[in-house]
């Protein structure tokens, strides 16, 4: 009997108010979604469209306003409990007093998880990251694009089946970037987990994702959902491939048509610093 996988993620009439000194903001507005098992989706639009509000509704980290949110069919507070996240944020949130392989092994270490197995998982998820010689640093010794860098590795640490992902790669140079953007499809791909994944930059968004969700100026609404129909293979070379800048342009087209205007200028599929 073929078993139906659960959706990761379904949201139904999303919307979210903030109080303010000058009255309510509306930062979010009627946002349906549903990201499928092991689907890698992207949240695109202009600052302040509310996609990281909408990533911590999902994380459980803040509650909607309106609307119903599930995660692997259930409520995202027990999804969390389930221990069903890694979320990987802009900042990477290290704790100062331990090294990087004790950062990467905390969330191990608060479930449980014995010291052998947690060296030797903290010690593959270096290797991937390429931090390995720095295992035994701190943080404060380490530039901001290595801390990001344990922040991902941390958030892989237990094989979570969803990753929350706020721009996990902005501080990192253009050419560790693009790296980690490939070693994230092998991850994503070998674990089967599902990724949401906020991003300003368009080729960034088409060569992780199965899906762009296209996101409009403050309230945040979704716009279009752009389809990236390239290679199941995203390897180095689809960046220069055909396929790959028809679908950047598809989702630069639909932001514009959004009102929308990326961060980040873009040409051929290669991001302007």
């Amino acid at each position: 009997m073929n078993v139906v996988e659960q959706d990761a993620v379904v949201a139904r009439g999303i919307g979210k108010t903030f109080a303010s000194r000058a009255g309510a903001v509306t930062a979010l507005e009627s946002i349906d979604l549903t990201v499928t098992a092991g689907e890698f989706v992207s949240l695109i639009g202009p600052s302040g469209c509310g996609k990281s509000t909408l990533l911590r509704l999902i994380g459980d980290l803040d509650q909607p306003s309106t609307g119903e949110l599930s995660v692997f069919g259930r409520s995202a507070r027990v999804a969390r409990e389930a221990q069903d996240y890694g979320i990987a944020f802009q900042q990477a949130g290290l704790l100062p007093w331990r090294d990087v392989t004790g950062n990467v092994e905390l969330p191990l270490e608060l479930h449980g998880v014995g010291k052998r197995e947690r060296a030797a998982r903290a010690a593959d998820l270096l290797a991937l990251v390429g931090l390995a010689d720095f295992a035994g640093h701190f943080p404060h010794q380490l530039s901001g694009g290595m801390q990001q860098r344990v922040a991902i590795a941390r958030s892989l640490a237990e094989r979570p089946r969803l990753l929350l992902m706020d721009e996990p790669f902005g501080a990192l140079d253009e050419m560790t970037r693009e790296r980690m953007q490939t070693e994230l499809v092998r991850i994503c791909k070998e674990s089967s987990a599902a990724v949401v994944f906020v991003t300003h930059s368009i080729p960034e968004a088409v060569f992780l994702s199965q899906r762009v969700v296209v996101m409009s100026p403050r309230p945040g609404r979704i716009t279009a959902v752009v389809p990236v129909q390239i290679a199941d293979e995203r390897t180095e070379g689809l960046r220069e491939d055909a396929s790959f800048f028809a679908a950047v342009t598809a989702v630069r087209e639909a932001l514009h048509g959004s009102g929308a205007i990326p961060a980040e200028p873009t040409t051929r599929g290669v991001e302007l610093r």
